[in-house]
């Protein structure tokens, strides 16, 4: 089976890379929400008495480093996309 595809218009291209910067913008919400419920989560720990401060100080400065690099990810990948459909 052989499918024949037209060339993407300029504008189709623009809708494209509209989806896929609202696409990324969700994957950074997502990985922000999973900080977030992190946070709360060692929030909880030094609350119950169940960890010390130091150590939950040390996990949060882990838990932004990851959650940097995870978003600085994303950008890399969008700007790859945008990259790739603005090609001809």
């Amino acid at each position: 089976i052989r499918l024949s595809l037209p060339p993407l218009t300029e504008e189709r291209r623009k809708e494209y890379i509209k989806v896929a910067k609202h696409k990324a913008e969700d994957a950074r919400v997502a990985i922000r929400n999973v900080r977030r419920h992190a946070k709360d989560a060692l929030d909880r720990l030094v609350k119950d008495g169940e960890s010390g401060e130091d150590d939950v100080r040390r996990a949060e400065k882990q838990l932004d480093e990851t959650t940097h690099r995870h978003i600085a990810q994303v950008d890399d990948l969008l700007k790859h996309k945008e990259a790739e459909l603005l090609e001809l």
